[in-house]
Order: C-alpha cells, then structure tokens, then sequence
C-alpha cells in the first residue's frame, strides 16, 4: 500500500461513523435553522457525500469539542461553509500556543500542541477576524473563553498573535505573546464543503 493510500485510508470513517455523524450534523442543521436560512440539507449532505476528506476534517472538528454547522454558502464557489458552533471554544482544542514557532520558544512549561499544525492535521483553517466577526453575528460565542484567529505575518513576525471574545455585547480583538497559552483559550475553524 503506498504511503498516500495509508494516509487517505486513515482519514476515513467508517460506516457507523459516517452515519452517526451525518445523523448528528443534520439534527443541529435542522436545530439552527437561524445560521443559513433557506439552505436545505439534502444539498449538504449531497455535497459531503461526494467527499469523504471533508466527512472526517468535519469528525475532527465534532471529536474536538467544535460541534460544526453551517454557516453560510459560497455561490461563487459552489461551497457550503461549516465554522465551529460550540458556545465556548472547543475543549478539546484549548491550552495551545498560536504556531510551532512559538511553541518551539517556550524553555519550561511547554503545550503539548499548537493551534495552527492542529488545525492543519485536521483539514481546516483557523477562523479570520472577519469569519469571527461573522459567526457572531449568528449567535453569541466565547462569552466565558476566548479563541486563536489567523494573525497577520507583520503582528507574527514580531512575535504576537490575536485572539477574539465576545464581552458586554462586544466583539473584541486582543493580542498576546504567540507562546502564551491557556486553558480557556483554544481556536476556533472553517471548513468549506
């Protein structure tokens, strides 16, 4: 078996999985009708089962604590677009510095991972401001945590990173050491379908 057979084989559901998750997708699809009014689920389902990658990156995102949904869909592209719901920042995704960078630099007391190589071992992107911004408008997130979003390479680059919340009916964009971490901050992801 080649090495990209073993790997595309290993980011597969089984049946079970498959079903239970679609199962699971749909019933919070349906439950929060709010965040993509006059999408139907059919069409998602119709899309996902065309893809089985985006299947398991969607699992990951469930696994982790994220409790995706959708969000929106991109005509252009021909996309539907899952962010992660959970009211706070995935559980299974908190304690984590920004980069492998930044995790390299801590001396003592080291995470043990980082926000962006999680989110890339998974298959999705870390949330923008923008895509932030956007998610709350649908409903109110992070009101007692916060989440890691793509920092700009000029803030990365002079070692930093930003972070949003939601306080006092407020978005707000904040910035930390890039190694810095805690156990209320995790990230939040996008994936697109």
């Amino acid at each position: 078996m080649t090495k990209q057979n073993e790997k595309s084989r290993q980011k597969a559901l089984s049946q079970e999985q498959r079903k239970n998750l679609l199962e699971l997708l749909q019933t919070r699809f349906e439950k929060n009708m709010h965040r993509h009014p006059g999408l139907q689920w059919d069409k998602v389902q119709g899309k996902l089962d065309t893809q089985p990658e985006k299947l398991w990156s969607l699992n990951e995102m469930e696994r982790t604590g994220g409790e995706p949904d959708v969000v929106g869909y991109d005509k252009a592209q021909n996309e539907f677009i899952f962010f992660d719901c959970s009211v706070e920042s995935p559980k299974g995704r908190r304690s984590v510095c920004y980069d492998r960078e930044a995790l390299e630099s801590r001396k003592k007391h080291k995470p043990e991972n980082n926000a962006v190589d999680m989110a890339t071992a998974m298959g999705i992107e870390i949330l923008t401001e923008e895509q932030y911004r956007a998610l709350q408008k649908l409903d109110h997130f992070d009101m007692k945590t916060s989440s890691w979003i793509q920092t700009p390479a000029a803030i990365r680059k002079l070692g930093g990173a930003i972070f949003c919340d939601y306080r006092y009916d407020h978005v707000f964009v904040y910035h930390n050491g890039a190694e810095s971490y805690y156990a209320s901050r995790g990230f939040r992801g996008a994936l697109n379908v």
